[in-house]
């Protein structure tokens, strides 16, 4: 199973979804491209916060010193991002495949993130809850849907809100893998946490 793992946002809990889920599965990992925070990338916070010995973590395909839009770091380290040479890791193993911020982050002049998803893979959407969450939830849902991808799991993240949730999924049908909540902190023990609460569900997408 493929699985790639995409957001309403920055900053909405991707990576620790990806963790959750990457360990629940005893997964390998890959963020295809890593903009900024190279010396503590999503691929080292995933390497901290798993607890088992299978996944493999996998190189990204591009390296970009600017927190930003991956067009624009790519074009600050004078590069073109070029979608034909990001290429899946090749694995007997569960794969969670990280994406940078939302489904229409741009790559570049024509490309975005949602042009990574092959048929392949099953989509997980994260959902933080904030104002303004339900509509950039069902916009993000509603692009996917123009481009004939369904979203396989929806996964809270933020302390509950059953008004927010119970629209989101009544509105879109989608499977409902869990909730995370607003933790003082993440380590190993809490991505096993969640994982564990999380596991059954995703076997089942």
């Amino acid at each position: 199973m493929k699985l790639f793992i995409t957001g309403i946002g920055t900053d909405v809990g991707k990576t620790i979804t990806s963790a959750i889920v990457t360990q629940a599965l005893e997964a390998d990992y890959w963020k295809p491209i890593q903009a900024g925070d190279l010396d503590n990338s999503d691929s080292h916070k995933i390497q901290r916060y798993i607890s088992n010995d299978k996944t493999i973590i996998h190189e990204n395909s591009y390296k970009l010193n600017m927190p930003a839009s991956p067009h624009l770091a790519a074009k600050i380290d004078e590069i073109t991002i070029d979608i034909k040479q990001i290429i899946e890791p090749k694995t007997e193993n569960h794969l969670v495949i990280e994406g940078a911020g939302g489904v229409l982050v741009p790559l570049n002049e024509t490309d975005c993130i949602v042009d990574l998803i092959q048929k392949d893979y099953k989509v997980i959407l994260v959902s933080r809850h904030y104002l303004g969450s339900i509509n950039h939830t069902l916009l993000s849902f509603e692009a996917l849907k123009y481009r004939n991808i369904e979203v396989a799991g929806i996964v809270f993240s933020g302390d509950e809100n059953k008004a927010s949730e119970e629209i989101i999924l009544n509105k879109t049908k989608a499977k409902f893998i869990g909730r995370i909540d607003n933790e003082p902190y993440f380590d190993q023990n809490v991505i096993q946490y969640y994982a564990d609460k999380f596991r059954e569900n995703l076997l089942t997408l």
